[in-house]
């Protein structure tokens, strides 16, 4: 898979403690996988949860929340968020 953009994911770990080593494991993991859909996504990350057109990761224990969507024909993911898990609830990330 090709994730864009890497960029938001070293941004979130400069922003919050301790979310470098989570977010850098997810984007390994992700950069090397061939997803084709959702099943394939929980093969990997059994938490992973569909909502609309994002797929929402669980990162550090469920502490924050990844946010991304995810095209499988051309193997692309957009992260779009990393969230608090209280910054999630809000549900501000869905507009």
């Amino acid at each position: 898979m090709h994730v864009i953009s890497r960029k938001k994911l070293l941004e979130a770990a400069k922003e919050h403690a301790g979310l470098s080593a989570p977010l850098d494991a997810w984007y390994r993991i992700a950069k090397q996988s061939s997803w084709t859909d959702i099943v394939d996504v929980r093969g990997q990350f059994p938490s992973a949860d569909a909502a609309g057109k994002y797929t929402v990761f669980n990162i550090k224990g469920n502490t924050y929340r990844l946010i991304t969507e995810i095209y499988y024909r051309p193997q692309v993911i957009l992260v779009r968020a990393v969230l608090t898990h209280a910054e999630y609830d809000k549900e501000g990330w869905k507009q």
